[in-house]
């Protein structure tokens, strides 16, 4: 039996020296004993790959079906029986942030690893290379493929589609896109498209994705300064007949229009619509009732779930929002709500703040005295108002407040720094006024 090291060692040894670091080296040195323990326990341990493939090292093989391999230099596959041998039962490879820019390397390492669904290639220089279709042909197992931040053209991007007939997911965020080049085929596996953070701005291009994938799912735009939707409602149901998620985060839209135009998808519930400039004036409550009451399908906007009862108080919003404006300024939407609601009484403006003043009666000896007094202030600075009234001083008064709501009888204001307002007090209430008896 071989020894790791010797395994490494040779792994070393018959590489090219001209590839730099490969994929199996790299593979070796990060999942070898040393670095990646055996673990034991439920769900855990050592995989033999079963077939007549066999490593000198697989009785000591502790390799994850997922392998993260970013951020490593790698820029070759290396000895393909080797990734082969290691690498069948592997179902998920992260090769981000590496040095691949030679879609032949990429296609040696795919082609090995049988049961591969989901690839990264972000951040390799693949621009660098053309893909044929041969070379493409290796990466049909994938469901998952990232390409942000590799330049890919639409050409390379369409040779990988061609032969990829069971991908579901693409990513093609940060690669400088200006425009989509449509292919004259339909790709209708493809059910999420992230293409975030490009220079997408003209609404043909968003047609052209809709054309090549008739059966998105999700559609995620943010970070492409598109001004407007172009489509009409009937151009978008047929374009998204499928599309249930979309995400217009930071989009260049400054229109209600172009907002209430997403009602033509036929399967709407969930969009993300933060950062536009059209929402910017609001703020944050009424941005969110505003969208909310336009867009009755949606279940889910900017992340949070719309319960049954925002929904209604958000319609309302706008409902009260929007009567008191000139009927050629008024949303269509409006008289949806109307014949829902019917028309609504505008909110009384009721003033919570604290009362500052009141009016109240005085009764000292047989007299009766009305006077205004500030609620402000604390029992000690009443009497002193009271002191040149009622000819006592003020450790010669004793003070109490009848609550005609109270049922036990006027109470004595024994503490001096009590404040007046904390006894409720109203217009007409009443005081009394009596010597302290020696």
């Amino acid at each position: 039996m071989w020894s790791w090291t010797e395994v490494l060692s040779w792994n070393v040894e018959t590489m090219d020296p001209s590839c730099g670091r490969s994929f199996m080296q790299v593979l070796c040195e990060k999942y070898s004993p040393e670095n990646f323990p055996y673990r034991r326990g439920p769900g855990a341990g050592v995989h033999v790959p079963p077939g007549p493939q066999v490593s000198p090292m697989k009785d000591r093989l502790n390799l994850p079906s997922i392998l993260v391999l970013n951020s490593c230099g790698i820029n070759c596959a290396g000895d393909e029986s080797e990734i082969a041998a290691f690498c069948s039962h592997v179902s998920e490879l992260d090769l981000s942030d590496n040095k691949l820019d030679d879609w032949e390397e990429v296609s040696k390492i795919v082609s090995s690893v049988p049961q591969l669904q989901f690839l990264n290639l972000s951040s390799n220089p693949l621009h660098l290379s053309v893909l044929g279709r041969s070379c493409a042909g290796t990466f049909s197992s994938i469901r998952k493929l990232v390409l942000n931040n590799c330049k890919a053209s639409w050409e390379t991007v369409h040779t990988l589609l061609m032969e990829l007939p069971e991908l579901e997911e693409l990513f093609l965020c940060l690669n400088d896109y200006n425009t989509v080049l449509c292919s004259p085929v339909c790709f209708r596996s493809l059910k999420l498209l992230h293409i975030t953070d490009n220079n997408l701005q003209d609404w043909s291009d968003i047609r052209k994705l809709g054309t090549m994938f008739p059966c998105l799912d999700t559609l995620v735009l943010a970070n492409n300064n598109l001004s407007k939707i172009e489509d009409s409602e009937e151009s978008l149901a047929r374009l998204f007949p499928n599309l249930r998620s979309i995400s217009l985060h930071k989009a260049g839209l400054n229109s209600w229009r172009d907002i209430e135009k997403l009602n033509a998808l036929p399967k709407l519930e969930e969009v993300r619509l933060l950062g536009i400039p059209l929402v910017e004036p609001y703020s944050t409550e009424e941005r969110r009732k505003l969208v909310i009451a336009r867009l009755p399908s949606v279940s889910k906007l900017n992340g949070s779930v719309v319960t049954d009862g925002e929904r209604e108080d958000s319609e309302r919003f706008f409902l009260r929002y929007y009567m008191n404006l000139p009927k050629e300024d008024v949303p269509l939407r409006y008289q949806e709500l109307v014949t829902k609601y019917g028309k609504l009484e505008p909110l009384v403006e009721v003033d919570l703040r604290p009362q500052s003043k009141a009016n109240v009666d005085i009764h000292f000896e047989e007299k009766v005295e009305t006077i205004s007094i500030r609620l402000d202030q604390t029992v000690a600075e009443f009497k002193k108002q009271l002191k040149n009234l009622v000819q006592l001083s003020t450790n010669n008064m004793r003070l109490y407040y009848l609550d005609h709501e109270a049922p036990f009888g006027p109470e004595e204001m024994k503490f001096s720094t009590r404040f007046l307002h904390s006894y409720n007090v109203h217009d007409g209430d009443k005081f009394y006024v009596e010597p302290k008896i020696k």
